[in-house]
């Protein structure tokens, strides 16, 4: 029998990044429900925002914060392969390398802004220009971490999140699917994509949120959605990665099946 026979699983990534995380999941046995939560959509002209950027030759350092920034925003590079590129985790690196860039820095441990700003290519930053390549409204830790080190920050602001249409109807069935004991696991691989959820849950859906269990992409998360009030059982991956989140998975259903 497969590991995850039995199981189902609410996926909320945006609809352009569901499907891979549904493959592996259904591969391992789960059965997946998709109910993306946020539309990821680009900010405009890569054009203009490149104008205002200037010569990329003249930073140091660009970041990408995310696999959206380079979706978005790779075009900025405009194929000039000698910069100096971060990625801020392997989807991001990969994303990188699929456009034909090569990647020179990447945190170890946990892939966030935090254990980023702890590589030693980061670390003395006074004079030096750095773009970061984002979405809207993403966390500024980056952006105040080095400006208090001394670099020159700029952001460019390549895609933005929006709150997808879910209508009384999809949180109708979604209540459905729970009631029929079609979902156990939730998956949300952010503040934001959880925040949604909560925010449009009906109170009998909210009721089925705590009985279910969560999975998220490290301790952040979580501590971010007990804050919030969430009391359910959460398990932690060790990233947002796609293989991650299914062996975190994995593990929990092992260790309650005594397997």
């Amino acid at each position: 029998m497969l590991p995850l026979h039995g199981v189902g699983v609410l996926v909320t990534r945006p609809e352009q990044q569901a499907m891979p995380l549904c493959r592996l999941l259904e591969t391992e046995g789960a059965s997946t429900l998709r109910l993306p939560v946020i539309d990821i959509k680009s900010t405009g002209d890569s054009r203009a925002i490149a104008a205002r950027l200037g010569a990329l030759e003249d930073f140091d350092v660009i970041i990408f914060t995310s696999a959206n920034a380079v979706r978005f925003g790779a075009a900025l590079l405009g194929q000039k392969r000698e910069l100096t590129l971060v990625a801020i985790g392997p989807a991001t690196a990969r994303a990188l390398n699929q456009a034909g860039y090569r990647v020179a820095v990447q945190p170890t441990g946990e892939f966030d802004s935090e254990n980023l700003l702890n590589h030693p290519r980061l670390e003395h930053m006074a004079g030096r220009r750095v773009l970061i390549v984002k979405g809207v409204a993403g966390r500024g830790l980056l952006e105040q971490e080095l400006t208090r080190r001394g670099a020159e920050v700029v952001t460019a602001d390549v895609y933005q999140r929006a709150p997808a249409n879910l209508g009384s109807a999809a949180l109708a069935s979604l209540l459905s699917s729970f009631a029929a004991g079609a979902v156990h696991v939730i998956t949300a691989t952010s503040l934001e994509i959880a925040d949604r959820l909560l925010d449009v849950a009906t109170p009998a859906l909210r009721a089925e949120f705590e009985r279910a269990r969560w999975l998220l992409p490290g301790e952040r998360i979580a501590a971010g959605l007990r804050a919030r009030g969430l009391s359910a059982s959460m398990i932690c991956a060790d990233s947002a990665e796609d293989h991650d989140l299914v062996a975190a998975l994995k593990r929990w259903r092992a260790s309650v099946s005594g397997a």
